[in-house]
């Protein structure tokens, strides 16, 4: 009996689940053994947390599991987490065990990047996954909650800092402005005493963002009560609150930190060449000096050679990288040299700013309010078409566009 070939991928982000679902569609299965392993038995949707996070969307709507989406008698899923990388044995240690492979494909994502900015570990809360989001929620209502049970007021109870306002804070924080009446009205709590601080340390929020589109999103959270604090670097977290470089202090129960993501520590610690636990991968998406390891997703450094800067680490070229990524092993499998090489094909951005509210970039085409926010439905719901077909589209699919 001849013996297959195994393709091991780690993480069941945007990368590695449509890299799966790639492989599955075109057979290879037949061909190879295919491991998927997660730490989780879901999938989620990283580009909604913002929702669920400030209770505007039930955090089961983000999420599904990897077996209703994914064949496990075809792909062999493994719920385990990923403890090392031996590059040189082509070995994946796991907590609970380990494997072997041939192929790898590494999408373990992202961590927040902190900028060794003290207390924010302690003290920050992170968009970054389904418990995380579900933690943000909870401490919200509780400390509005609490506001009226206590004797003496705290009014830092109701002050909430997002620490970024590039594309999750401004995502978040239009969603919290939302939320906020409702929660108010909840609590008993009149709506002037609440305050959402958007602190950005760049010259502008949403950097690289058009400026008729910036100007537009932020007049929008304005109106809903949003202070922004622009070029203001934080320089410490505290329990109560942050200190913001020239040592204003601003007093808040509840800090969210948007500033930004690196790749995963895993990266670095298996001996890859990185920059911020991201590697800069080669055209066709493989690792330098490692013919079997492709890295997509958070971990893969693309340059946009227009600018000489990297591409930001979006799902849009997570998914893109996947279908280069699958292609390629394919080829791998059928002894060809000539794997494809990667090109993002930006196809537009558009940014959620809560309730029917949104900003987008398409094309050359840019879209405000309503139109932008339907615009974000559609490519909400063409990632679960790609993915898992109408079915999927019908079941988790967001479908009232207006």
């Amino acid at each position: 009996m001849i013996k297959k070939p195994k393709i091991v991928i780690l993480g069941a982000g945007y990368g590695g689940m449509m890299t799966a679902s790639r492989l599955l569609k075109a057979n290879v299965h037949q061909d190879a053994e295919i491991t998927l392993v997660n730490k989780h038995n879901y999938h989620y949707q990283t580009t909604w947390l913002h929702e669920p996070a400030a209770g505007t969307l039930h955090h089961d709507r983000t999420r599904m599991r990897i077996d209703s989406v994914i064949d496990t008698k075809k792909i062999h899923f493994i719920k385990d987490i990923v403890a090392e990388i031996k590059t040189e044995e082509k070995k994946v240690i796991l907590e609970g065990g380990e494997l072997d492979y041939d192929y790898l494909v590494i999408g373990l994502g992202s961590v927040p990047e902190t900028f060794g900015i003290p207390g924010v570990e302690e003290h920050a809360f992170s968009i970054r996954s389904v418990n995380s989001v579900r933690l943000i929620r909870e401490h919200v209502e509780y400390k509005f909650a609490s506001y009226n049970n206590e004797e003496e007021k705290h009014d830092e109870y109701l002050n909430i800092v997002v620490a970024g306002a590039g594309f999750t804070g401004i995502e978040f924080v239009g969603e919290l402005s939302e939320r906020i009446p409702e929660l108010c009205e909840e609590y008993d709590i009149p709506r002037e005493k609440v305050n959402i601080y958007s602190i950005e340390a760049a010259p502008t929020a949403l950097p690289g963002f058009d400026e008729d589109l910036v100007t537009y999103a932020m007049n929008v959270l304005e109106s809903r009560g949003v202070e922004f604090l622009i070029n203001t670097p934080i320089k410490e977290v505290k329990e109560d609150g942050v200190t913001l470089a020239d040592g204003t202090e601003i007093k808040a129960s509840t800090i969210v930190w948007t500033t930004g993501v690196r790749g995963n520590s895993l990266i670095e610690k298996a001996g890859f060449e990185a920059m911020r636990g991201r590697v800069k991968v080669e055209s066709n998406l493989r690792a330098p000096g490692h013919d079997n390891i492709f890295i997509i997703g958070d971990c893969a450094l693309i340059i946009n050679e227009e600018v000489n800067r990297p591409y930001p680490p979006t799902a849009q070229i997570a998914i893109q990288q996947a279908y280069t990524c699958a292609d390629n092993l394919r080829a791998l499998l059928a002894g060809k040299d000539e794997l494809k090489a990667f090109k993002p094909d930006i196809k537009g951005t558009v940014a959620s700013l809560g309730g029917k509210e949104a900003i987008g970039l398409v094309g050359s085409k840019k879209l405000y309010g309503v139109s932008a926010s339907a615009m974000k439905k559609v490519i909400d719901n063409r990632y679960l078409y790609l993915l898992g077909g109408v079915p999927l589209v019908m079941k988790k699919g967001k479908l009232n566009f207006f």
